[in-house]
């Protein structure tokens, strides 16, 4: 007769259940944290490098033409096609013009159009920076246009120093900008002073000797 009462049954306290179903709230909980990890929010202008400034200079696609990049660092390091790495600061690679622009696929040579070089400059040391080109080797007798930009890229990317020299001749150095650094990393003035970078590499060869 209980079972037809006014009373509603009560079922036996089962402290498994209870347990299990705490548990699996628990694990419901982690893995949507979990999710939102994996999915941050996107930071418009956040870059993801270990660079803290890039240097690039190019010049006209499929141009025979060599031209070199040379950047000195405040402590006198200077990073050129035969000193690839010097402090924090490192060329990606020597683009020769016509000279080496090619891959080999599948036994086939394959023809890159982009004259481009790089320096990435990976830690902070406070103090001034010089950015020359040099004309290695000219092969046409006609000026060249030779691009180069100073990127800040840390926090957010910045451009430092866009501009362009022309250059004509074998040998032919130009001071392109020297820029400072703060400790903090700001770039602190920009100058176009004559120097040549060059020479320093030269010296320092023959105090090697």
């Amino acid at each position: 007769m209980d079972s037809f009462g006014n009373y509603p049954f009560e079922r036996p306290f089962d402290p498994f259940s209870v347990m299990l179903f705490k548990a699996l709230q628990v694990v419901a909980f982690l893995f949507f944290i979990a999710l939102l990890a994996m999915n941050p929010e996107a930071k418009q202008g956040k870059i993801d490098t270990k660079a803290e400034f890039i240097i690039t200079m190019s010049w006209p696609d499929n141009h025979p033409d060599d031209v070199d990049l040379y950047v000195e660092d405040p402590l006198g390091n200077i990073v050129w096609y035969h000193q690839r790495e010097a402090g924090f600061m490192m060329l990606d690679r020597d683009d020769r013009g016509g000279a080496n622009d090619f891959i080999v696929v599948n036994g086939q040579k394959i023809v890159s159009p982009i004259r481009q070089e790089t320096v990435t400059i990976r830690g902070i040391v406070p103090g001034e920076y010089a950015v020359n080109v040099n004309h290695y080797l000219a092969t046409t007798g006609l000026p060249v246009l030779v691009t180069v930009k100073v990127e800040k890229v840390n926090p957010v990317v910045q451009v430092v120093h866009y501009d362009t020299v022309t250059v004509d001749h074998s040998g032919q150095e130009r001071a392109v900008v020297r820029f400072t650094v703060a400790p903090d990393g700001n770039v602190t003035a920009i100058d176009h002073r004559e120097s040549s970078l060059i020479q320093l590499t030269r010296s320092v060869r023959r105090l090697a000797k």
